[in-house]
């Protein structure tokens, strides 16, 4: 084996050198790490994943079965083909010996995703691609055009003729007008790797590394493209199919066709003494190829009677061809040595033995959208059935294999070049020689053989998609791109049916194997749930603020002064929002515009209580159900205009609200005539709450030109009014979530900063004090406020919250009405919300605790214990100046004046249980 003058498209005046397990090998750019192991008899040292058998490498692209590697270096990757991989320098890799590992180093490669509309997208940059791309661009068309290998041209290696020139001058032709028409894209190294529904195709584009940090770091990029086309046009061309025989598996044994590829394109002779076993005429060309390289060349064609033409050209070389004669196995220790060919299994001496069995038509991507195959017996192989709309199948991926036909083909009538078609003498179906069904590999990578499949068969499998599972053929790396069909084949000899009633295994996205960090594209590390922050975000920090994670906002939490822990902090917020005043960033509230005519028909029917009726100016608190009557969301609704209303939701849910409203408004009620609209990240909104909360919002807003009085006579609770800060428009609302005086200061997004930075100035003299999102929770807690997915857990019911005042009774219909009448939602043992007192006013339980019933001697009963419910909220409360919570009980309103238990810490705690409403139950201070 070694590289041949006059051969191949690499760059011989430059080199690189690779390192695989341990040992270095110079190449050249534009070598395949498998062509620089080749060019130096080497192979990577890798066996199979059961056996622990050898192995090599056995064809030149997606379609190998054995030559995987580990990537260590310049970026650690796992389970990577040799064949694929494109030699840089300083590459370090080693064989998989069956399976890879994941690097325990981080991957700082970046990771991109672009998306493209096209009229129409070519799969494939062989001749059929390249001359219907042509032919779209030169109509006007939008093109996208993606090919897998790094150079356009397919199998074609340039001692083909098209127009009677040379077909690689006539590709660089194409590939020249191509790149120079501004409505072509057209993408080297790109696989397509799903079709999906819609004209919408994902596709991964392998780009050049580079070095940066002044070389000391190599970076591995990748892009995935979202492709939406009107048309495709799959031209992905066909796999070569081999012939199953004893030992098959040995390093020196691989595809005819791959042979001929790595010859052409790498000039790499892939061996000295070469047996050809072929049932098919393509594999001659590459025996004739081989044989000007310099190689001893036999062809041992399975068929009775050898192709006329190619007998003659192989004659006037001096290869021998016999016809009629199979080869039976192979010898050697760890690589081919000989072929055993004959009845009486005579050894052939060889160092490469090329198998060809006829082509597979790549028609993956045309199965992904549930384009049917059938079976072709001219082929031995499964081609595209009928059509699918928006999808056109070409050249090889579609059964032709004429040069001559491929290119009419895909170029139409007139607008193609023209090639001279050989004729072909039809294929002889062959999937496996007689021998020993044990030692005969169907699926090398998966160490899957003829007995396994014969197994599988004994055991009452009649489908291929069981034998599949059965046996996991099809299932490793290659997606079964050369055992496939073969099985196919093989389980119908051996059950006695035609192959055409088996059909073949279902083809699934992706193609090859895509990284994970692709799919990710930029969204890992902190990236991988986007953060955000609220226009205030930095007046947190600088305040030392601790931060919690709330749907993916940053929600200042507390506020600790130096030397105090959390529960000192809220204990002394809550003390100065019930005492004094103290301000809060509600900005991450998801908040929903909805306009329109019939916005109050939509938000009826979306809400347990009316909408329609509250007037403009007002504000009211709703509930959102499911289908099943459980609690979705809750939050306020403020009616700007007779056809305008702003919903808030929860700051978790906002997305999940929105995405709710438009599947019912979009699927459900069409008719009517809404827009909603997300202003979550448009408006900013400040809680100023307590005693002394209209002190602040009067001095900052009240005294001013555009002076707004703020009395409760003249500001009612539940009512907004608009206003202006210095000519900024604001909008007050008397909204209070803990109970207290309390108003909301909405603004835009872009003077949030100075807007709260006025308020915590005017609030100055009155002690003002940050609170962050706990204090917020104590606050509700104590008056018995739910907060939604903490207090609820999909199967708590307005009613089980003690709202039913919620639930409309004048309302024909809503979301979630009729499941109110379930005997289920009517039983009143459900769980219901009260309040836990532990009696020792000392004991904060801890949430999620179980409550059961508190036995006389302070014990937990006896196994089973019957749970009664569970501690949702649990605080230390400045007002109450004692721990309290809040639980689901079963029948709990029943309960109350009860003492339960709850274990903590082994010992089991006696804890009241109450009214859910623990600070100001007449509600006193609502109005300051």
């Amino acid at each position: 084996m070694s590289r041949i003058e006059g051969y191949g498209r690499i760059d011989r005046s430059r080199h690189v050198t690779v390192t695989v397990d341990g040992t270095a090998y110079t190449g050249h750019p534009g070598d395949s790490l498998a062509s620089v192991l080749l060019a130096h008899d080497a192979r990577p040292a890798s066996t199979g994943v059961k056996l622990g058998r050898p192995r090599g490498i056995g064809a030149s692209w997606t379609e190998d079965p054995t030559g995987l590697v580990q990537v260590e270096e310049p970026f650690p990757e796992p389970m990577l083909l040799a064949t694929t991989i494109e030699a840089t320098d300083g590459l370090v890799a080693r064989g998989v010996n069956g399976q890879g590992r994941l690097s325990e180093v981080p991957d700082l490669a970046r990771y991109d995703r672009l998306h493209t509309h096209c009229d129409v997208l070519v799969v494939g940059a062989g001749p059929a691609g390249l001359v219907a791309a042509r032919a779209a661009a030169r109509r006007g068309d939008d093109v996208v055009l993606v090919d897998d290998r790094p150079a356009a041209g397919g199998t074609l290696t340039g001692t083909e003729t098209i127009d009677g020139r040379p077909s690689l001058e006539v590709v660089d032709e194409i590939v020249a007008e191509l790149t120079a028409s501004p409505n072509v894209t057209h993408l080297q190294r790109t696989t397509a790797f799903g079709h999906y529904d819609d004209g919408f195709v994902l596709a991964l584009e392998r780009r050049t590394s580079h070095t940066d940090d002044g070389g000391l770091a190599r970076r591995s990029r990748q892009r995935v493209h979202r492709i939406r086309a009107a048309r495709i046009v799959v031209a992905a061309g066909a796999i070569e199919r081999p012939i199953v025989l004893e030992d098959n598996d040995r390093p020196g044994v691989m595809l005819a066709a791959s042979a001929r590829d790595f010859l052409h394109r790498y000039g790499v002779l892939a061996g000295r003494e070469v047996v050809v076993f072929t049932s098919d005429d393509a594999a001659y060309a590459t025996a004739v190829d081989l044989h000007d390289a310099g190689a001893s060349v036999q062809v041992l064609d399975a068929r009775p009677t050898a192709p006329a033409l190619w007998s003659r050209r192989c004659a006037d070389r001096g290869i021998a061809v016999t016809s009629g004669t199979h080869v039976h196995g192979t010898r050697g220790p760890d690589r081919i040595t000989a072929a055993l060919v004959g009845p009486e299994r005579r050894e052939v001496p060889c160092d490469l033995l090329l198998t060809s069995g006829g082509w597979n038509p790549t028609a993956h991507l045309f199965s992904h959208v549930g384009g049917r195959l059938a079976y072709d017996p001219s082929l031995g192989a499964f081609r595209p059935a009928a059509p699918r709309p928006g999808v056109e199948v070409v050249g090889a991926a579609d059964g032709t294999f004429g040069l001559a036909d491929i290119l009419r083909q895909a170029g139409g009538p007139g607008g193609a070049p023209q090639a001279d078609d050989e004729p072909r003498d039809p294929t002889t179906v062959l999937w496996r020689t007689d021998g020993d069904p044990a030692r005969q590999f169907v699926d090398i990578q998966r160490d899957a053989t003829v007995a396994d499949i014969a197994r599988a068969v004994g055991a009452g499998m009649t489908s291929v998609e069981h034998v599949k599972r059965y046996t996991t053929i099809g299932t490793a790396h290659d997606q079964g791109k050369t055992s496939g069909v073969i099985a196919s084949g093989i389980t119908a000899e051996l059950l006695g049916r035609p192959v055409e009633d088996l059909g073949t295994t279902t083809f699934r996205p992706p193609y090859t194997p895509v990284a994970f960090a692709a799919l990710a594209g930029r969204e890992r590390g902190d990236l991988f749930d986007p953060v955000r922050t609220t226009p205030i975000h930095d007046w947190h920090v600088a305040a030392g603020a601790e931060f919690e994670d709330v749907g993916q906002w940053k929600r200042a939490r507390h506020y600790p002064h130096p030397g105090e822990n959390m529960t000192d902090a809220v204990l002394r917020e809550c003390a100065a929002v019930r005492t004094s005043v103290g301000i809060m960033d509600a900005s991450t509230l998801g908040k929903i515009d909805v306009r329109g005519p019939d916005a109050a028909v939509l938000l009826d029917r979306l809400y347990t209580n009316m909408m329609s009726s509250l007037k403009v100016g007002r504000v009211r608190y709703g509930v959102m159900c499911g289908n099943d009557g459980m609690v979705f969301d809750d939050g306020t609704v403020l009616r700007l205009a007779d056809d305008r209303f702003l919903v808030t939701t929860t700051t978790g849910n906002a997305a999940a609200v929105l995405d709710w409203m438009e599947e019912w408004l979009q699927t459900e009620w069409p008719e009517l005539r809404v827009r909603l609209t997300s202003v979550t990240e448009q408006w900013s909104i400040f809680a100023v709450a307590g005693p002394r909360s209209r002190d602040v919002v009067g001095a900052v807003f009240a005294d001013g030109p555009d002076g707004l009085d703020v009395s409760n006579d003249a500001f009612g609770f539940m009512t907004w009014h608009d206003t202006a800060l210095d000519g900024v428009p604001v909008r007050l609302a008397r909204i209070s979530f803990s109970g207290e005086l309390a108003f909301e200061v909405s603004v835009s997004a872009w003077y949030a900063p100075a807007v709260w930075a006025r308020l915590v100035e005017a609030g100055r003299a009155h002690g003002i004090t940050p609170y962050g999102t706990e204090t917020m929770h104590v606050l509700r807690a104590e008056k018995g406020y739910p907060i939604i997915g903490q207090d609820t857990d999909g199967t708590v019911s307005p009613h089980d919250l003690g709202m039913a005042w919620a639930v409309s009774k004048k309302k024909p219909d809503f979301i979630g009405r009729r499941s109110f009448t379930r005997a289920q939602n009517q039983d009143p043992l459900r769980k219901q919300l009260v309040s836990l007192l532990p009696t020792d006013a000392a004991t904060k339980l801890p949430e999620g605790s179980q409550i059961v019933r508190f036995a006389d001697d302070g014990r937990l009963p006896a196994p089973p214990v019957p749970m009664l419910g569970h501690v949702t909220s649990s605080y230390h409360s400045a007002a109450l100046d004692r721990p309290f919570a809040l639980a689901l009980v079963k029948g709990g309103r029943e309960r109350i004046g009860e003492v339960v238990g709850v274990p903590v810490a082994g010992e089991l705690v006696p804890a009241l249980i109450g009214e859910t409403v623990l600070v100001d139950p007449e509600g006193a201070r609502r109005d300051g």
